[in-house]
């Protein structure tokens, strides 16, 4: 019998969630996602040195602005290290915008088209990349007329079937709900223990998952932000998982029979009618877990993203 990694990638896509070349050749995965997090802590492993210098004298070329220069050095490095990530993958590299613009559907669109161009400047085709955007109700605007432009785009921090909706119905292409957040959530709350079938972040992802296909939407599900094993094993099936590297090579020494949880038996059901914007955020309102996090998630990326900006600041 193979181990539970093996059996888990005959039936799920597997993503790997870093910004670690060394982790990503080992554990080859189809697609690979990034966050500023995972830059700034890439930002201090060796290969990423020279990307830095790299992206520092980029932006100097560029602009004698010093605000832009800061602003497309962080850019440029981000695709850079996403440009790397590229050839250790065949399918797609997600690279998150800036998580200061999640209220700004204009800069957050022209943001994207940035790092699209360059990707482009690097050799990379649009049909690689995906752009990571906040499940704000601008930032599904926004991924709306990306959509539309050709640009595929990623929508993180989702916590909420709200969110998950309204991302269906703008056609993003994928959604990334996150798990272990809302676990974090719900322990701290209640000072419960779950198992991985009470885990209300399994629930929720299961819960998305099956709306969507019961539906007939064609937007991706992929779950994020795994505590532990029995998450990831507990979504068996769902169509894509972005796991961490410990997390994979826990899974990678498993034995076992993996029990496959979600399967897609096809449209059923027509779509409702669209959220409003009103509808969009008045269910997020009444739901204070997801308030909570959304909000949180988007302060901690940008407090990343500052401490990136710091780092390349001191290089200039």
């Amino acid at each position: 019998m193979s181990d539970l990694l093996s059996q888990l990638k005959a039936v799920t896509t597997v993503v790997v969630d870093s910004g670690d070349l060394t982790a990503i050749e080992q554990f080859r995965p189809v697609d690979a996602t990034t966050n500023p997090s995972l830059l700034l802590n890439a930002s201090q492993l060796a290969f990423a040195k020279p990307m830095l210098d790299g992206a520092i004298t980029y932006a100097k070329n560029k602009t004698s602005d010093s605000a832009e220069q800061l602003s497309l050095a962080s850019d440029k490095f981000a695709v850079d290290v996403g440009t790397a990530i590229s050839k250790l993958v065949p399918g797609r590299v997600s690279t998150e915008v800036d998580a200061r613009l999640s209220f700004d559907t204009a800069a957050t669109v022209a943001k994207a088209q940035q790092l699209v161009t360059l990707y482009q400047e690097n050799g990379v085709s649009t049909e690689r990349i995906l752009i990571k955007i906040a499940s704000t109700w601008e930032g599904i605007q926004a991924a709306r007329q990306l959509e539309q432009q050709g640009i595929q785009c990623n929508l993180t921090l989702l916590f909420h079937m709200a969110q998950a909706r309204a991302c269906a119905e703008a056609g993003v292409y994928l959604i990334s709900p996150f798990v272990g957040r809302i676990l974090d959530w719900y322990k701290a709350s209640t000072g419960q223990e779950y198992t991985a079938e009470t885990d209300p972040g399994v629930l929720s992802v299961r819960e998305i998952y099956r709306f969507y296909k019961q539906h007939g939407f064609n937007t991706v599900v992929m779950g994020a932000s795994f505590r532990n094993t029995g998450e990831v094993l507990a979504l068996a099936g769902c169509d894509r998982l972005t796991i961490s590297p410990a997390l994979l090579s826990e899974l990678s020494q498993m034995q076992g029979e993996l029990t496959r949880h979600l399967t897609d038996t096809g449209a059923t059901t027509a779509a409702p009618e669209q959220l409003s914007e009103s509808q969009f955020r008045w269910a997020l309102n009444e739901d204070a877990m997801a308030t909570e996090k959304l909000a949180e998630g988007i302060r901690k990326f940008a407090i990343d993203q500052r401490k990136l900006e710091q780092l390349i600041q001191q290089a200039f």
